[in-house]
């Protein structure tokens, strides 16, 4: 599951034309709805039907691509794929196919959805670390205090110090690292090039990068699991559509608070195609690493603010 063409952040690539504030309330709870689902037929058709995660990557992101092929073209395709930075686009969708391999290998370990997706919610706070050491942004002493803040959640989630840990339970941390410096590639980019280029860069190479990776233990799916990852495939292409759509049609800091209705929506599809209940420490530290990530967007957006 990336978010923002493929990440779990608001996307900063798609300019709000109008604001529209229920129809981008809508269109994110779509993309939720249909990111909890891919979860739950990913995890499904690995864990349950043997398919590897690898197949799972490539299968599902292909017909994605496949789906959004017409969106592409219509939006200039050949145009798009003008630019100057081939080897960063090709380092910023590695970035993000491990990604995307670290997350569907959580699930098919089997990770908990609940557990998975609650700590996949600390890419942000990755980012800011990122944009400190990395762009050599200044971060304010109160940035720093929310993101520790949000690792000290992360920890209540993964409990390292109860006998159910996992080193599992580490591969959507990692993830998230990733996505982060995906997100962070994205952010510097921005500056020479266009949002097209930066999403049709992605969707392409990723499909490359990930039958690289699938090879090694190939093989041809089952009936029922080709059904299940194509129709993964689908619901990822329709995310995708409503995230951009949502950030097209309402100002980014109004929708990017219904993200975090991801966190029930995967909850419930784990315990409806699982039976996983996840423990009340889940809440507890969602609610820190949320806290966390909503002041840091608000002191982010007062920073870039512009003085009148």
């Amino acid at each position: 599951m990336i978010r923002r063409t493929f990440s779990s952040d608001p996307d900063p690539m798609v300019p709000s034309r109008r604001h529209s504030p229920l129809a981008g309330a809508v269109w994110m709870m779509v993309a939720g709805l249909c990111f909890a689902a891919v979860n739950s037929l990913s995890q499904y058709v690995s864990f349950k039907l043997g398919l590897a995660s690898t197949q799972v990557a490539f299968h599902q992101y292909l017909i994605a691509l496949i789906c959004l092929l017409p969106w592409l073209v219509r939006h200039g395709l050949r145009q798009s794929l003008m630019t100057n930075q081939f080897r960063l686009h090709l380092l910023r969708v590695l970035l993000a196919v491990i990604g995307i391999q670290l997350w569907l290998w959580a699930l098919a370990f089997p990770v908990p959805i609940w557990q998975g997706i609650a700590l996949l919610m600390t890419s942000p706070l990755f980012a800011t670390l990122g944009s400190a050491l990395l762009l050599k942004e200044q971060v304010s002493r109160a940035r720093i205090l929310a993101t520790l803040a949000g690792f000290a959640g992360a920890m209540v989630i993964l409990a390292p110090w109860t006998d159910e840990f996992n080193w599992a339970s580490l591969l959507p941390v990692a993830a998230a690292l990733f996505w982060a410096g995906y997100s962070l590639m994205v952010r510097y980019q921005a500056a020479n090039e266009s949002s097209h280029t930066i999403v049709v860069y992605l969707l392409i190479f990723s499909t490359p990068f990930n039958v690289m990776l699938a090879l090694p233990e190939w093989q041809w799916p089952s009936e029922s699991q080709w059904l299940l990852v194509a129709a993964s495939g689908v619901l990822t292409a329709l995310a995708q559509m409503s995230i951009a759509r949502a950030y097209s049609v309402a100002e980014a800091s109004f929708v990017q608070p219904f993200d975090f209705a991801k966190l029930p929506m995967n909850v419930l599809a784990g315990w409806l195609v699982f039976g996983w209940a996840p423990p009340g420490r889940l809440w507890l530290g969602a609610a820190i690493i949320i806290g966390a990530i909503t002041l840091l967007t608000h002191l982010e957006q007062r920073a870039h603010k512009p003085v009148s």
